[in-house]
Formats: C-alpha cells, structure tokens, sequence
C-alpha cells in the first residue's frame, strides 16, 4: 500500500483492486501517464496535477487512463466555460449560503450498505427569492469538492435522494432544457464522482415531463441509475434500508435537519446572515439564469412544449406508473 492509499480501510482497498483495477504497484505510474497527456490539450489550464488529486479521476474512471484523463480536462474546461458559476465559490458566499441552510444538498450521518454517501434534496424546500438554481448547482458541487477529499468516497461512491413533494408546477417551470443541461454538464461529464444511484421519490407527473427532456442528454450508465419510485417507498427501501434513512423516506430515523451539512461547511458562520438578504447574492448568478446558453444546447427555454401540457390531463397524472430501472 502506498501513501495515496493510507486512507483507506482493508475493505476498501479490496473493493479498489476488484471494481477499480486499482494496484498499488502501478499506481505512480497510472498518475503519471495521466498526467503526460495534459501538453495535448494547451488549450485548457490544468490548474491542478498533483498525484493525489489525479488519483480521484482515475478512480472515477476505473483507472483507464484515457477517460481519466478526459474527464480531468472536461473538469477544468467546464470551469473555464462558466467562469462566472466559480467566482466567489465558497460556502459563505450569500447565494451558495442560503442554499446549503436549505438542505442543498443534504447529507445523511449513515452511509448505505455499500459504504456510499447519502445525499438528499427536498426539491420543494427552493426559495426562489432569496437564490437561483445556478446557487443550488454551486451549492452542490462546492459540496461535493468537499466531500470527494475523502479517499473512501472516492472508491465507495454516492447516492442522491431528491424528494419532489409539493415541488409546485411554478418552481418545474424554472428548469429549463440549459439550466438542466449545465447541472448535467458539471455533475455527470465533469466531476470525478461515483454516483451509485439517483432515486426519485414522491415526483409530480411534470417532474416525469422534465426526465423525459433530459434522458437523451444522460448517458446510458448514469440512466441505468435513475430509479422512479413515485410514492412507492417499498421501492427504495429494498435499495436503501430504512434503518439508515429519515422518517421523510418512510424511515426509522428521526426527520432530517436541513442545516446537517451546512453546518459542518460553515462551522461558526452558520448563524451569521449579515450579507444574506434577497437582494444580495451574486449578480453574476442571477444573470446566468437569463442566458444559461452552453455552446452545443440550442434549445427552447421552455421545459416541456405546452401542447404536451395541455394533452396531459388529471386522469394522466393519476394513471402515470412509477419508472423503476433496476440495474
């Protein structure tokens, strides 16, 4: 075992080697052929190429060089295409603040029984005046920068819970085809995380609307991974035990405080709201959400085409079956 190794437990070091091909005699010698190939792409700043943070993108990939590589390149490159979603990245920035005081993302004290970290988002708990969805993504993926330091996740992995429940028809309509596109961009293609599964529970048949537009731009691993539960908690107790879940998932747990992770985030701060008010979160932010425009998404704005909306009535909605995909 090497020194890039020391934080991981016996049994994660097996479940590396077996599902990774992770080999600690060969290690230094993977970082490095990863890291040979960044003169290829003068194009983009690596601003980071230390063993250690080489190593996350090789375990996210299997350690095969070449998409490790690529996903390297397609971390940076984002970073470098929405430069204004990084300026102030921090947890006390106001936008990203507020966010994380409302539970985006939340993070369960039990991992599942495959040692993943549990994530969850009350989709409902969005307070349109006080932060944006560009806030929420940051939010997000300044926590998952955080969490992704520990060598355990980066082997063992994630799973997401997002509960819809009185997500109102008003909040779906801000999730437009770019907005969605760029959350897709910098969770699934540009960030070296393993995402086990991503459960939705208690969804609206408009939410069911929203996953059909976005399906095509999910790769075939990660829709493989979304599991539909609707109301059917049953569902996701056979993925994820109860024992280890919130009573809001129909689990043994007492219900969730939202502040959990933020908390830990912003240690003393937390109960500092001084710069927070609806007006002051970043412009750049809210600018973003009037021109979320990624160069290969041409899309309309609008999440679902109306005639779609008009042709599914009341009787649809209740007639809509849960879509359980099980691997």
């Amino acid at each position: 075992m090497t020194h890039l190794q020391a934080g991981l437990s016996p049994e994660t070091l097996e479940k590396a080697r077996l599902e990774l091909n992770e080999n600690p005699d060969t290690l230094h010698q993977d970082i490095q052929e990863v890291r040979d190939m960044v003169i290829t792409r003068p194009d983009i700043g690596f601003l980071r190429t230390d063993d250690a943070f080489i190593l996350r993108f090789l375990r996210a990939r299997k350690f095969q060089h070449f998409e490790a590589f690529r996903l390297l390149a397609q971390y940076f490159e984002y970073r470098q295409q929405n430069l204004d979603m990084f300026k102030s990245f921090k947890a006390t920035d106001p936008g990203i603040k507020q966010a994380l005081k409302d539970g985006f993302p939340g993070g369960l004290a039990n991992l599942d029984h495959y040692g993943r970290k549990i994530l969850v988002l009350f989709a409902a708990n969005w307070d349109q005046s006080r932060y944006t969805l560009v806030d929420i993504l940051r939010a997000i993926l300044l926590s998952l920068e955080a969490m992704i330091e520990d060598p355990e996740l980066q082997v063992n992995g994630f799973v997401l819970i997002i509960d819809w429940s009185n997500f109102t028809f008003k909040q779906a309509s801000k999730l437009t085809p770019s907005m969605l596109r760029l959350a897709i961009e910098g969770l699934q293609d540009s960030f070296p995380a393993r995402f086990g599964g991503i459960h939705f529970v208690n969804q609206p048949w408009y939410i069911h609307a929203l996953y059909t537009v976005i399906r095509p731009f999910l790769k075939e691993k990660t829709r493989k991974r979304i599991f539909l539960h609707g109301n059917n908690l049953n569902s996701l107790h056979q993925l994820i035990h109860p024992e280890i879940l919130p009573s809001e998932f129909g689990g043994m747990l007492p219900p969730y405080d939202m502040g959990t992770w933020a908390r830990t985030l912003l240690d003393h701060e937390y109960d500092d709201d001084s710069e927070c008010n609806a007006d002051s979160y970043n412009a750049p932010a809210k600018d973003m959400e009037k021109d979320l425009s990624p160069k290969s998404m041409k899309r309309s704005q609008s999440v679902v085409d109306p005639g779609v909306l008009k042709r599914m009535d009341k009787s649809e909605e209740e007639n809509m079956q849960p879509l359980l995909s099980l691997d």
